[in-house]
């Protein structure tokens, strides 16, 4: 048989189909059982490999990965696809490098699967606030994997499924150095591995447990074949005050009972509605009709005339507007420009981006109806920082108000409603997303769909929901597993840097005992 080291364009192949594999998992294909095999084939590739011959696998991975997983964002441009799917990508040659690395200390599939994680987590926040989209975690809705959210949180849920990738890695090298007679050691990991996945669903839920409120949700639709939110941005507003209105008139002829408050979505109003008196006085006679509070979703100017707000704003019936929740995470490139000063004269898609949009960093709940709401707006949701914090801080209730009508005929929009309804279960609160033309609906703090919306319609509903009083184990960890996971992570690379042998050198035996000739040539050099 042919040295792999005589085919060095098999291992990258071989590794970039693994990234479109493990791309399958998540919507819409959800072929969610590639989500571990993709992690084997990419450890397989890179173990115990010299380390230049491990990051172009991890950069085959990653592109074969974020350029299938990514391929929404063409909606933007072909350009802002290319940037952000080779931005993430880059990324992935250090997961090559640093699975590769590991790979030659005891227990590596533990510290490879440190490795992917410490990954994610850097991927997610750096830089430019970072892009968490296709955490390992975000693919597991509706399997016996997500049953852990609630309590070791998406880093525990990714840890788990990439150790679960990594040990039948270790598995086939196990094999390959001592053949089948030997099954006692990989049976016992996955058997532990087995029990660490299924634990969680012997465990009770988190079901809410406090005073119930009446919400209301209005998916308004947008004009037109419902993907340019600005085609006619007025009559957007138009449609959700009309909506609110019929809603008002059910109530009043007793067909639907009273909400406690209506939650509008993001872009509700694309204009300052304390500077266009047009769009005021719609929000305001529709707040009116209705009687109650209205949660809506605006874009408010900025001091700055270069500068703009995404704002949840409480709007009162005879009060007008007050508390409002600001974006805390808008998208690079997408809502604002970084280093705008070196785009002098913006290129595709930038010229459409004039003004910058500015974060907000408000943790606490906003007040409506007597009840503490914890308003994410749109990718919000996709960052643990914004949900935890809002827990932590008494919201017993969740919403996502989001405007993804540019992504509407994308699988975007079937991933963030996975993301939505992952958090609610991590959570253990109701969760409500009022998008402007989809998804929209309302999820259990069990994770289930009580309601969903058709796409590009108009459509009112309404959910009697119990507030939830209790945090759930991952809420209260917070920022800290990832922490840790980075951490080992960093001490597992620096104790293989420190004993790494480059080719030639005698080979270090590990626990698969690969040493055994298995995955080792004459003279030393890993294959």
């Amino acid at each position: 048989m042919r040295s792999p080291g005589k085919w060095p364009g098999l291992r990258p192949l071989a590794a970039g189909l693994a990234g479109l594999a493990t791309a399958a998992a998540y919507e819409p294909l959800r072929w969610v059982l590639l989500l571990p095999l993709g992690i084997t084939v990419l450890a397989l590739v890179v173990h115990r490999q010299p380390l230049r011959r491990c990051w172009a696998p991890g950069l085959a991975f990653g592109a074969g990965f974020n350029f299938s997983y990514l391929f929404w964002l063409t909606a933007v441009g072909y350009d802002a696809w290319l940037a952000l799917a080779g931005s993430l990508t880059a990324y992935f040659i250090f997961v090559g490098l640093g699975m590769g690395l590991v790979s030659r200390l005891p227990a590596w599939p533990v510290w490879s699967a440190f490795i992917w994680v410490a990954a994610e987590g850097l991927r997610g926040s750096f830089p430019f606030g970072g892009m968490p989209w296709g955490r390992l975690s975000y693919a597991t809705v509706d399997t016996w994997w997500s049953a852990g959210l609630p309590w070791v949180g998406h880093v525990g849920v990714s840890l788990l499924i990439a150790l679960t990738g990594t040990s039948v890695a270790w598995s086939v090298c196990w094999f390959r150095g001592r053949g089948i007679r030997r099954v006692g050691p990989p049976a016992l990991a996955g058997v532990l591995l087995l029990g660490a996945t299924v634990a969680p669903l012997l465990l009770p839920t988190f079901a809410a447990d406090g005073p119930q409120v009446r919400v209301a949700a209005v998916q308004g639709s947008v004009p037109g074949d419902g993907t340019d939110i600005l085609l006619d941005h007025r009559q957007v507003t138009r449609n959700h005050a009309e909506a609110t209105a019929r809603l008002a008139a059910d109530v009043a002829a007793g067909r639907e009972p009273a909400p406690d408050f209506v939650l509008w979505p993001e872009n509700s109003t694309a204009t300052d509605p304390f500077r266009d008196s047009h769009v005021n006085s719609l929000i305001t006679q529709a707040v009116e009709t209705i009687g109650v509070p209205v949660l809506v979703g605006a874009m408010v100017d900025g001091p700055d005339p270069t500068q703009v707000y995404n704002q949840g704003i409480v709007w009162e019936p005879g009060r007008g507007a007050g508390e409002r929740y600001t974006k805390w995470h808008p998208v690079a490139f997408g809502e604002y420009i970084p280093f705008r000063a070196l785009f002098t004269r913006p290129f595709g898609r930038l010229s459409l981006i004039p003004r910058d949009m500015v974060a907000g960093d408000r943790s606490d709940p906003l007040w409506l109806a007597g009840t503490p709401i914890g308003t994410m707006i749109c990718f919000d949701v996709a960052y643990d920082d914004v949900a935890h914090a809002l827990v932590r801080d008494g919201a017993g209730l969740l919403v996502v108000q989001t405007s993804n009508a540019m992504f509407i005929r994308t699988a975007q929009v079937e991933q963030q409603w996975a993301i939505s309804r992952l958090r609610a279960l991590e959570t253990g609160r109701h969760l409500v997303v009022a998008s402007t033309n989809g998804v929209s609906g309302i999820v259990a703090p069990d994770g289930s769909v009580l309601h969903r919306a058709p796409l590009l319609t108009q459509s009112v509903f309404a959910g009697d929901l119990a507030t939830g009083t209790r945090v759930t184990p991952a809420v209260w960890w917070g920022a800290w597993p990832a922490r840790l996971v980075a951490l080992l992570g960093l001490g597992a690379l620096l104790a293989a840097a420190l004993t790494y042998r480059r080719p030639g050198d005698q080979p270090t035996h590990d626990s698969a005992g690969s040493a055994g000739g298995a995955d080792v040539q004459r003279g030393g050099e890993p294959r």
